[in-house]
């Protein structure tokens, strides 16, 4: 997904046990679809390593070195 409508917010937030208005749906969708367009030339191809739970096995193999 690179521009949200207020309709996947409204979805989003309803699986996350936040429901928003149609307002505030709209809001979130006009001031986060920018920064998600952004990403779109990179969506989709960043290693998994690079994924956050790995971090703590890394800090934990460069402090047992």
């Amino acid at each position: 997904m690179t521009k949200p409508t207020p309709q996947n917010v409204s979805a989003m937030a309803e699986a996350a046990g936040v429901p928003v208005d149609k307002d505030t749906a709209t809001r979130i969708a006009s001031s986060i679809g920018p920064a998600l367009e952004g990403f779109a030339p990179i969506a989709g191809t960043l290693p998994f390593d690079l994924e956050p739970a790995s971090y703590v096995v890394v800090q934990h193999l460069t402090v047992a070195r």
